[in-house]
């Protein structure tokens, strides 16, 4: 049995089966990415609800293991030099990637292909949609001045042309099926939940519409969008 002693988050959220991949996270569009990679790959795991509340994401065993305070996060007790702790999202795609040896390209053309597309949603896509998240819905969206608000309207709309661009006559954004387009859906998805497609002129997008349709029909996405459970 793998002794994870070494990694103090496993004190506040022990691990019934320490031989498996341990998965610290919640529901949101970074962290199903985790979820949804794992249920991709097939690689066993055993998922933690690590609310977005101060008492678990800054708790001293949370920040442990991230610094950063951020869902999701990982241990994997069968890391290629011994048990591993990762976070950040993209970091934790391009290891499951590798480790499973797939959705990352079939060449190291296509692999660098596939890590431009999950910079760009790493970069530029998710943190610019979250801040329209913000100021369309949440606390921001009550501020008189609204152009913070039309900011991030005009640059998620821009980030969205983009993406529709390209995917014109593609199926998924690197070619094949990746950890690219794992990073990406979800924040299209976000756009549902902060009630801000009309704004981004989503149904104008067809491209984009019929890629978060393909991407949501996925049986491990399906599942994996809800893991760890909110309950």
């Amino acid at each position: 049995m793998a002794d994870l002693s070494a990694f103090p988050i496993t004190k506040k959220w022990p691990a019934r089966n320490p031989d498996i991949l341990q998965l610290y996270s919640f529901p949101t569009p970074n962290g199903v990415k985790a979820s949804i990679m794992l249920e991709e790959t097939g690689i066993p795991y055993e998922p933690h609800k690590v609310t977005l509340a101060d008492e678990d994401v800054k708790s001293p065993e949370f920040l442990s293991l991230n610094p950063n305070n951020k869902i999701p996060a990982i241990i994997d007790p069968n890391g290629p030099d011994g048990p591993v702790g990762l976070f950040e999202s993209g970091a934790i795609l391009i290891y499951l990637g590798d480790k499973a040896q797939m959705l990352m390209g079939r060449n190291a053309n296509e692999r660098a292909k596939v890590i431009q597309w999950l910079m760009f949603q790493m970069g530029g896509l998710g943190p610019m949609l979250g801040q329209l998240g913000f100021f369309y819905r949440f606390a921001g969206s009550e501020w008189d001045d609204k152009r913070p608000q039309q900011r991030y309207i005009d640059e998620g709309k821009r980030l969205l042309s983009v993406l529709d661009l390209e995917l014109a006559g593609k199926e998924w954004i690197a070619g094949d099926f990746s950890v690219a387009d794992i990073a990406i859906a979800p924040w299209l998805g976000a756009l549902e939940f902060y009630g801000a497609r009309e704004a981004v002129d989503w149904e104008d997008r067809g491209n984009l519409v019929d890629y978060l349709e393909r991407f949501k029909a996925r049986p491990a996405v399906q599942k994996g969008m809800n893991i760890p459970s909110r309950d």
